[in-house]
Parts: C-alpha cells; structure tokens; sequence
C-alpha cells in the first residue's frame, strides 16, 4: 500500500453474482465499519463491455474495464478483488500477487490441488514483501457461526464427539434446468463440491478448530445431460456429494451438499453434538444460534452488541441479512492490511480446503477411505 495515499483502491474483476456481492461489500465498508483505510472503488473488470459498463453505474464503480491485466499495472489499484469462475482463478491471482497486489479471492481457492498448491505459495511469497492475500468465505463472518466457533472454544459442549453438516439447494433438481458453466468442469473444476462442500469443509475447521484426518466420499450425477445454447450437452460435475469424515479431534462429521434438493434454497446447516451439550445452525434464519448445554435447546438471537462483528450493525433485535457478510469481509480484510497483520482465512486454509475437496473424489473413484495424515499443505 502506498503509504503516501490515505485509502485503498480497489478493482474487482466479475460483474456478475458474486461481482455484485462483493461490489455491495465494498460500497458499505466504510460506513459500518470505520476507523480503517479509506477505500476507493476504482474498477470493475468484465468481458462484455456494454454489461461491465452497466455494473460500474449500478454498484457505483468509478471506471469499468474489460482487460484484467492492464488494471494490474495501475498505480491507483491496491487491492484486486478476484469473483471470476474457478478456471481463471490460478492466472490472475498469481499475476495481481506477482504486481505487488493484495488479492482477496472467491472460494474455492482453485479448481486442482495443484493449482490451490501453486496459489498457496505464491502468497507465501508474496507475504515476505508485505503483500497480503484472503480466501472468501464469508460464512465466516456471519455472527452466529462467529458465535458457535466461541462457544466450541470455550468447551460449551465439551468434547465434541459428532457433527452433521449439510448445504442443500434445489436449482438443479428440475431436469429441464439448463446448462451453465458451473456444470463445466473444465471451468468450475468440480460441481457441488467445491460450490457448496468448500464452504461446509471451511466452517467444520473454522468452527471446531479441527483438521480433517480420513474421508470417505462418494460422488453422484444424476442428470447427466441439460439444454445447452446448442442442444444438449454432456454435465461433467457432480450434482451431490457425502462423505463421512474423521476428525483430528477424534469426531465424526457427516457432510452432505446437493443441487438436486426440492425445496431446499438455499439450506445450510450445522449441527455440533458434544459430551455435555449441542449447538444448531441453519443458514435459512441465519441469526438464530440453538445452544443446549445439556439442559435442553434455547434460541439464542444472534443480535446483541457483544455477539461477533455485532456492535458495528444495528440495536439489539434488528437482524442482519446474507449481504452483509460480504461488508464484515471487506473490513476483515482492509483492517488486516492496514494493521499488518495476516487476513484470515489464508490461501494455506484454503489449500487444506482443497486436500479434503481432492481426497472425497478420490475416495469415491476408489471406493475406499483416504488417509490426508501426513499430506503436504
């Protein structure tokens, strides 16, 4: 960061669905969160000009441009904001890294393992000279999932012995959905995987503090084919996946992420069994945090000012929304950068994201338990 310049610029490259949070994230930053550098929204980058230029105006970008690289080159733009699909994700943050720019990433890290190894380096090295680099996943910053990695922490539950966690949507369970490029692997890498079972792999590290130790996955497609702009075309990624999976602290969790889920729009839940009590979390009323600490289940109302991120947002009561994760992300990030500290989640948490993504397919190929003990990460 120029230190010459009291504010951030910030270009972020892609318009579209996670384009538009992240611009949301950004134009909010400042009001909720102040106190940290001042942050400017340079440039919106996009392929298709006429669109770009319709985002810029309607997120309130100061430019829009349609060349990713010719904004890495500019001295006005410190940090690049990467929201593009996963095949594009290696090229750019190692080149935004290599120009000396801060780069928060869309999750997952990558579409390979060896990609999300390549990106995990690259921001080792990048950090020696001071540059800085986040993963996105936001869930982190919503406040009752803050709150139930506390209260893990603090031994509320006790040991925990077993965790069931799912994120079920239903966009694709009609078969006459068309093709998009997220049923592409050659540019999403993987299909619920690593949309949706990269966010629950995050939240079991992030909210337990635990490692996952063996998998055991098994993959399934079951339309195999959808509409394309020229007639059929062949899916290539999973719509569901499960997996059972070991803990380093001796639990068991039990993943399950589908597409194919009638009814289910957006259902991510969490659920945390210890030795003396349990938590509950569902994405659908994303401020309610069920805590039994062994005496039966009570609503907690994830709304007072000493909750996480809590006392930057409204009175007591006022709830908070899916967006505004994306503004508690930006501040996370800005504040980290300015403070000189490392943001968190690193591409490292994001690499070991990826080993487990990796080992749930290989296990399903094999058909048998795969051991990530001793993995390089």
């Amino acid at each position: 960061m120029n230190s010459a310049r009291p504010e951030l610029g910030i270009a972020v490259i892609g318009y579209s669905f996670m384009g538009k949070a992240h611009s949301n994230g950004w134009r909010n930053v400042g009001a909720f969160y102040p106190g940290g550098p001042t942050v400017a929204q340079r440039v919106i980058v996009g392929r298709d000009r006429e669109r770009v230029d319709a985002a810029a105006r309607q997120y309130g970008w100061q430019e829009s441009a349609t060349d990713w690289r010719a904004v890495l080159d500019r001295a006005d733009v410190d940090v690049v904001d990467i929201c593009t699909p996963g095949h594009l994700h290696e090229e750019i943050a190692l080149a935004a890294l290599d120009a000396g720019k801060h780069v928060l990433l869309e999750k997952p890290l990558a579409n390979t393992l060896d990609e999300a190894r390549k990106l995990a380096a690259s921001a080792a090295a990048a950090r020696d000279r001071g540059v800085s680099s986040m993963v996105a996943f936001n869930y982190r910053r919503i406040p009752a999932l803050a709150l139930a990695r506390r209260l893990t922490a603090e031994g509320v539950v006790g040991e925990v012995r077993e965790v069931r966690a799912a994120y079920l949507q239903d966009w694709l369970a009609d078969e006459r959905a068309p093709m998009a490029w997220r049923l592409r692997q050659e540019q999403a890498g993987s299909g619920v995987l690593g949309d949706l079972g990269s966010h629950v792999v995050d939240l079991l590290r992030f909210t337990l503090g635990q490692e996952v130790a063996t998998v055991s996955g098994q993959l399934r497609t079951f339309v195999d084919s959808r509409e394309g702009e020229r007639g059929p075309e062949e899916v290539t990624v999973d719509d569901v996946a499960w997996a059972r999976l070991g803990l380093s602290g001796g639990a068991i969790a039990s993943l399950e992420v589908s597409r194919m889920a009638f009814g289910r729009k957006n259902g991510l839940t969490l659920e945390i069994y210890g030795s003396r009590g349990a938590l509950s979390f569902g994405l659908e009323r994303l401020n309610e945090l069920w805590v039994d600490e062994g005496d039966g289940a009570r609503r907690v109302l994830v709304t007072e000012p000493d909750h996480p991120y809590l006392d930057a947002w409204w009175p007591p009561g006022h709830v908070l929304g899916w967006d505004s994760t994306f503004t508690t992300q930006a501040a996370e990030f800005v504040h980290a950068i300015a403070e000189g500290r490392e943001p968190s989640p690193s591409f490292e948490d994001g690499l070991r994201v990826q080993h487990v993504l990796d080992a749930i397919v290989r296990s399903s190929d094999l058909q048998q338990t795969v051991t990530l003990e001793g993995e390089p990460t």
